[in-house]
């Protein structure tokens, strides 16, 4: 049985823009999955629909043999903005998600949790005064402290430099492998979902379905420049050359 299954049937705006139509995919339990698309395919609409933001929608989200909603599953969910409350400390601003967590036997402070991240001493300070690479770690323990079931995440690397998006990415795959819960990583960005994932979803222009699921066979994390990152998305760009446009295979 899937861990998790989505099938969206139709999600039309109220201006009538049909964002998604009949796109379906299913992952087990801890999978890594990056999601791939066009410009305006609909990918932030796809988490938002599945994380319960957009209940809009026709289809089913389910999680086991439950829907999503009435499950009990946790979800964390990373933005393409870290969206730190600014007048709250690092501290603070965890405590936020600490304090609807369930404590057990192995439950980490927040202290323990800032060194697991580099961060140890800086609980006091305040996101204006972290860097942006140091707002994203942040970002990545409040939603790794809720130990999800599943994660999502909307390009939460796009806007940093190459050396701190690798140094996030190699963060990432620690923390989920410590948690294991099953990741829908959005990105723009061939190269970074061959890098981080064990399969790819594809998606069409809008409105938006899985036109091609693709699976690695390689070990993640990688290096998004290393020779084995390229092998892959010539091996891909090649075979499916029309693919990042969105164009359909048949």
């Amino acid at each position: 049985m899937s861990f998790l299954s989505v099938d969206i049937q139709d999600k039309t705006y109220p201006n009538e823009c049909v964002a998604i139509q009949q796109l379906k995919f299913s992952a087990p339990k801890g999978e890594f999955i990056a999601i791939v698309g066009p410009s305006g395919a609909g990918k932030s609409t796809l988490l938002n629909v599945i994380a319960g933001l957009d209940p809009q929608f026709a289809g089913t989200i389910r999680f086991g043999s439950s829907e999503l909603a009435q499950s009990g599953a946790k979800l964390g969910f990373l933005f393409q903005e870290c969206r730190l409350m600014p007048w709250l400390s690092v501290r603070q601003n965890l405590q936020l998600v600490v304090k609807h967590t369930r404590p057990t036997p192995h439950t980490k402070t927040i202290d323990e949790w800032l060194q697991c991240v580099g961060l140890q001493g800086c609980g006091e300070l305040f996101p204006a005064q972290l860097s942006g690479g140091m707002q994203r770690r942040v970002a990545l323990l409040r939603a790794f402290i809720v130990n999800p079931d599943v994660l999502l995440m909307d390009e939460p690397f796009q806007s940093l430099d190459a050396p701190t998006a690798a140094q996030l990415r190699r963060l990432l795959h620690e923390l989920w492998q410590n948690s294991a819960p099953t990741v829908l990583f959005v990105t723009h960005n061939l190269r970074e979902a061959i890098s981080v994932a064990s399969r790819i979803l594809f998606l069409s222009s809008r409105p938006s379905k899985v036109i091609l699921e693709y699976p690695l066979t390689r070990l993640a994390p990688l290096d998004i420049e290393s020779d084995d990152v390229a092998a892959e998305h010539k091996k891909i760009l090649e075979t499916y050359p029309n693919l990042l446009a969105g164009l359909h295979l048949d």
